[in-house]
């Protein structure tokens, strides 16, 4: 899930041609700018990546915490429900991801280390390095997010739920006003050092072909998810998903699960989700419901390891894919926010060092706008099912139905 809150600057140029700008900066920087010139913006991009480093246990704690917190305090057989279809959804959607990819990445992605004898030779070092030691361990962050997250729900600790939450905006404001206006100069200076050492030209071929294969894989989710929900409450599977197509398109243009919220709901409740159940279930899968961004997630990291040659095993990857449905619930309401929420698992599980983190990154952001479409889309099919497990669901509208608003 990714969410539309943005700076001032932000409003004036979106994140998405701030990122695509960044890394042709970094490329004409690396081909044509001296050494000295390249190292200056790699040790930038360096300090900054080295906050980064420092920030990810905080982001764990200020929204792995309240968002436990937050369903714990809910109650009823539709909460559990949708908790349950949502996790699981989410968790199929990136195992299924890992053997597509498994199938078909080796044939399309590129090692770096191919273009040169020794890639980490090649690439450049900083000038300096300013240490900026984190507060504690990513696993540590994790372990005391559910800890606290828990604990509030079980005591009903008003108080403890209100810090938590000021962390929390806390950190939002961070991650808004700090960390996501800096990421071009994180992915300039990738990009740069990697265009000195030869290393592009692999990087973007790869790039285009991993998306095709991300995008493909949102469609199919997007119809199993609607065949199985529709078989089983005896609804026109290609109708349902034609009726929530405004939604997709509205979260392709916000790139926020939030700000489409109004759109998914009156889609689904055209599709014939009961009032009650839709005002329900599609504002809590907007938090909870990550089907995209976890295929996303899973397919660029699985490309980004393949680039440098680590191995790719289902031992690694599905406690990945398992810890990814648990680190994204309420992940921030800023551009990016499911994968800054798993930069912390992306080091601590699958060993991912700071030029790797900076490729995924801008892996994700650059599509971040379908990995959403695909979630919120996702959320209507939650609806049906849902609807149809707990009541008598009405009909769709055909004349809804057949005639949709363009948005």
């Amino acid at each position: 899930m990714s969410e539309g809150m943005q700076g001032r600057g932000a409003k004036r140029i979106g994140l998405l041609p701030r990122l695509i700008l960044a890394i042709l900066a970094g490329i004409l920087i690396g081909t044509y700018a001296s050494e000295f010139f390249v190292r200056l913006v790699i040790t930038l991009s360096g300090i900054f990546g080295n906050f980064l480093s420092f920030v990810i246990p905080l982001i764990i704690i200020g929204f792995v915490a309240p968002g436990i917190g937050d369903l714990g305090r809910g109650a009823g057989k539709i909460l559990i429900l949708t908790v349950v279809i949502a996790y699981a959804s989410t968790i199929f959607a990136g195992s299924s991801a890992f053997f597509v990819d498994s199938a078909i990445f080796p044939k399309i992605v590129e090692t770096v280390a191919l273009t040169v004898e020794n890639p980490e030779e090649a690439l450049l070092a900083p000038f300096f390095v300013v240490e900026m030691p984190p507060l504690m361990s990513v696993m540590t962050a994790l372990l005391l997010a559910f800890v606290l997250g828990i604990g509030m729900s079980a005591i009903g600790s008003k108080s403890l739920s209100a810090g938590m939450h000021e962390i929390q905006n806390i950190v939002e404001k961070l991650l808004s006003g700090v960390i996501i206006p800096l990421l071009p100069l994180l992915i300039c200076g990738t990009f740069a050092n990697m265009t000195y050492a030869g290393q592009v030209q692999t990087l973007l071929k790869t790039f285009v072909k991993v998306y095709l294969v991300i995008i493909a894989l949102h469609c199919a989710v997007i119809f199993i998810q609607y065949f199985l929900a529709c078989a089983v409450a005896a609804k026109n599977p290609f109708r349902s998903i034609a009726t929530m197509f405004p939604a997709y398109m509205t979260a392709i243009g916000t790139q926020s699960s939030a700000a489409t919220i109004p759109v998914t709901l009156r889609q689904t409740k055209k599709n014939g989700v009961r009032e009650d159940v839709a005002d329900f279930v599609v504002p809590l899968c907007a938090t909870i419901h990550l089907s995209g961004s976890t295929i996303t997630l899973t397919s660029c990291s699985i490309a980004v390891m393949m680039m440098h040659n680590f191995p790719v095993t289902w031992n690694a990857m599905f406690p990945f894919v398992l810890m990814l449905g648990v680190v994204m619930v309420a992940a921030p309401g800023v551009p990016g926010g499911a994968v800054m929420a798993a930069l912390g698992i992306l080091e601590s599980m699958l060993h991912f060092s700071p030029d790797m983190l900076s490729l995924m990154i801008a892996l994700y952001l650059a599509q971040d706008s379908f990995g959403t479409a695909c979630n919120v889309t996702g959320d209507g099919a939650i609806a049906i099912l849902v609807d149809k497990l707990t009541g008598k669901s009405k009909p769709a509208n055909p004349v809804d139905s057949a005639a949709q608003p363009s948005i």
